[in-house]
């Protein structure tokens, strides 16, 4: 594991998985909403996204954690030598962002960009579950299950799975 990509649904423990896996191996982490926003919280321009992604994608070993932008996804997906999708059941997913929610109403969620308001943040998680049927769906499943014939891929379902997967790692 060189070049890892880990991926899901808003409000899933990417963030918290991903320095988990970052300490543990001593591979640099890249969080991409911290790379989407800057610290007044206004997104950066697409151009100057990619062109830090890129980069990213071009050094000897990373570990990118987050969405970005759906061009930047499928480089990242074809680009990594480990895929590590988390897919938590929506109402864990929904419960989750809540929690993040509530918690970061005193604390700074892990992962967050400095400056975004974690009210605006939650809501357009909110949004993105709503809408997350739509991208992460059997068709994707399909999509990573071809692709592990020359990766590691790793699907997460239960926070449990997270849990052990973890552990595991470590």
């Amino acid at each position: 594991m060189k070049k890892i990509a880990v991926f899901g649904k808003s409000g899933n423990g990417k963030s918290t998985l991903s320095k988990k896996l970052a300490s543990d191996t001593g591979i640099a982490l890249y969080q991409l909403d911290s790379m989407l926003y800057q610290k007044n919280g206004e997104q950066v321009s697409h151009e100057s996204f990619e062109a830090k992604h890129d980069e990213i994608l071009a050094s000897v070993s990373w570990i990118l954690d987050g969405m970005g932008l759906l061009g930047s996804f499928n480089k990242r997906l074809e680009a990594a030598d480990t895929l590590v999708y988390v897919d938590l059941p929506y109402l864990t997913s929904y419960w989750l962002v809540t929690k993040r929610l509530l918690k970061g109403l005193f604390i700074k969620p892990e992962g967050w960009p400095n400056g975004s308001s974690v009210l605006k943040g939650s809501l357009q998680s909110y949004k993105f579950l709503k809408l997350s049927p739509k991208f992460w769906n059997g068709k994707f499943l399909e999509r990573l299950e071809a692709m592990s014939e020359n990766k590691n891929v790793y699907v997460i379902r239960s926070v449990k799975e997270l849990n052990e997967f973890v552990r595991a790692k470590a």
